[in-house]
């Protein structure tokens, strides 16, 4: 999907701090992901990536640093209206709507935290980015 949009994915280690990068340059797009990260936080991560590829076109450099893009944190949401909105991009990209209602009326759970740990590693996401885009549809209120 990043090809599609013209950009080249560099992955690479990173501080831990840092998340991805998103470069605009010269007429080339340039997506750095930080491959320290576990797996499931490099894939949201490239997901917000892309979210802020199409969402935010007027910028030429996007630090995405845990302290902008703290879905990590359940008890710290993102407050920057472009974190919020790649955010909810990486969720639908990474667990479409349609899929995330059915595998949840089809799901055997007793609180919105089992319902979490079923769905996490369906989708290949970390608990948090599940738990948020269930927040964010309004399938759970909180954990």
């Amino acid at each position: 999907m990043a090809s599609d949009l013209g950009a080249t994915v560099v992955p690479q280690p990173a501080p831990a701090e840092l998340s991805g990068i998103l470069l605009r340059r010269n007429g080339q797009v340039v997506l750095g992901l930080n491959t320290d990260a576990a797996p499931t936080r490099q894939r949201f991560a490239l997901a917000h990536l892309i979210g802020h590829l199409h969402l935010h076109r007027g910028r030429e450099l996007i630090l995405d640093t845990v302290a902008r893009y703290r879905h990590g944190n359940l008890s710290s949401m993102p407050t920057d209206r472009e974190e919020a909105e790649a955010n909810r991009f990486a969720g639908a990209l990474l667990a479409p709507e349609a899929i995330v209602r059915r595998m949840t009326a089809e799901a055997k759970f007793d609180s919105a935290a089992q319902l979490v740990d079923l769905l996490a590693p369906r989708f290949d996401m970390t608990p948090a980015a599940t738990a948020y885009r269930l927040m964010n549809l309004g399938i759970i209120i909180d954990l």
